[in-house]
């Protein structure tokens, strides 16, 4: 089990730039593959984007592809979501997640540990 604590939302305008991070604790991070997700008002958690234990792969949601970049630094515990272009429809809660496996999944039940989620917010 690893202990997760997002950190870096806010609000910003239409078009600006947001960092978020997910900070971890516990068993060993370079372990899991790590996720981001989303949830906006009245709408399902959708993924974001995800980035395998190694670093060296990743895989992003077409409505971010271009814009967001996952990334983690494994010896600082840490996962790093940079978010561009930033439009009023990524205002949502945004959640890190931790998955156990090699295998890279992009449905929310296959990922075990969550942080408690941060808060975006884009005005137009």
């Amino acid at each position: 089990q690893v202990q997760l604590a997002e950190s870096g939302g806010g609000l910003v305008q239409a078009g600006g730039s947001l960092r978020l991070s997910c900070a971890a604790s516990g068993r060993a991070f370079s372990s899991y593959a790590m996720g981001w997700f989303r949830q906006a008002p009245g709408k399902e958690r959708e993924f974001v984007a995800s980035v395998t234990r190694s670093g060296l792969s990743t895989y992003y949601t077409d409505s971010v592809k271009g814009r967001f970049t996952i990334s983690r630094d494994n010896a600082e515990n840490t996962v790093y979501l940079q978010m561009n272009s930033l439009t009023p429809e990524d205002t949502a809660i945004y959640y890190c997640a931790a998955r156990g496996s090699s295998v890279m999944v992009r449905n929310p039940e296959g990922y075990a540990d969550w942080g408690q989620g941060t808060q975006v917010t884009v005005s137009s």
